[in-house]
């Protein structure tokens, strides 16, 4: 869902251990409705297999509630939020500003609105620290964050309850009434369908006729692949794993220590400063980057990485060179032509896909 890397609040993911807890105990099946009908994610060859959830099938019914929900604004407390007014499918469901202040608060975030797209594959943790375990619960910051959508969950169940249609879906896709722990889940089902892998280079790569890429973008993934490749690897472009990319040199504690990283969920002090890598993919439209959008453009980031980087304890090692330096050599031959090759990694096919469109 939203899944602002802004401020999770720490009492809110105490409720969840994996699994989320609903808000209302009684779960007691009502009715039989016929049952929903079983859905599998299209996964294109080249990228890799991914797992079904077991604790959360997907059906058709699931996945097109969810997509409702997602476009709903009576999912935040003023009604004039939903989960798309901060993840933007145009742009591949981000949303084109460092730090947003759209939420109900009207305050600045802290942290980076994320992409949202092939999240089937995110196993190791949500959030820029990963401090979510998975879709189901990594919903619940955003919903209940008052600088965010600041929703009351028993009041969302009571307005979903006062609609027919919304009554009529729940029971058919879990066979019980409307619960909090369902809307996070048919969100969830819905989030793990925004698969993109329809750009011109997997075009090239699943050698679909015609498809073809220039000489200049065929040097830019080599040079992706080798500088670049140990955190955006394989076909997902990330490792969706956590990295201090020297943005940085210290990680106050401030604001529940979000400056902080990975350290913040895990305590381990090799995680300092350390951030969920992103995917390449789409990387084109959904400047601006970083954990806290701090880089305008392309450029920026490449220079970062060739001249910018600040010591730190923590700094990956793939960073270093063998002089023991810090910084990626690029030079500007390497750098127009890897910004070429990412060109080639918008899906456009993805961003006007009807199917993760608003319903209405």
């Amino acid at each position: 869902m939203n899944g602002k890397y802004a401020v999770l609040h720490l009492s809110a993911l105490m409720l969840l251990s994996g699994t989320v807890i609903s808000c209302k105990k009684d779960n007691r099946p009502v009715e039989n409705f016929p049952a929903p009908t079983p859905a599998r994610l299209e996964v294109p060859g080249n990228l890799p297999k991914v797992a079904d959830d077991a604790d959360n099938p997907l059906s058709a019914e699931g996945i097109e509630l969810g997509r409702i929900l997602f476009y709903d604004a009576r999912l935040s407390g003023n009604n004039k939020l939903s989960c798309a007014s901060c993840h933007r499918q145009d742009i591949a469901f981000s949303d084109a500003t460092a730090l947003t202040s759209i939420g109900v608060s009207a305050k600045p975030l802290h942290r980076h609105t994320p992409t949202l797209f092939n999240l089937a594959w995110a196993k190791s943790g949500l959030f820029w620290d990963g401090g979510s375990k998975n879709l189901e619960s990594q919903a619940l910051g955003p919903l209940t964050s008052e600088d965010e959508m600041h929703q009351d969950l028993y009041e969302l169940e009571r307005e979903l309850k006062a609609v027919p249609d919304y009554v009529k879906r729940f029971k058919l896709v879990f066979n019980r009434e409307i619960t909090s722990t369902d809307v996070l889940k048919a969100l969830a089902q819905f989030q793990r369908t925004l698969i993109s892998a329809g750009s011109r280079y997997d075009l090239y790569i699943r050698k679909v006729p015609g498809a073809t890429l220039s000489s200049q973008e065929l040097q830019g993934l080599a040079l992706v692949n080798a500088k670049c490749g140990s955190c955006h690897q394989g076909e997902l472009f990330t490792d969706y794993s956590y990295h201090n990319n020297g943005i940085d040199a210290t990680f106050p504690a401030d604001l529940e220590g979000i400056y902080q990283g990975r350290y913040r969920v895990s305590f381990d002090p090799a995680d300092r400063g350390k951030f969920k890598t992103p995917s390449l993919r789409n990387v084109m439209l959904t400047a601006p980057y970083m954990h806290d959008g701090r880089f305008s453009n392309l450029d920026q980031v490449l220079d970062h990485y060739r001249s910018g980087i600040t010591y730190s304890a923590t700094v990956d090692r793939a960073l270093y060179q063998n002089n023991g330096n810090l910084g990626i050599p690029i030079s500007q031959a390497e750098k127009a032509a890897i910004k070429a090759f990412l060109s080639a990694l918008t899906d456009d096919a993805f961003t006007k896909n009807k199917k993760f469109s608003n319903p209405n």
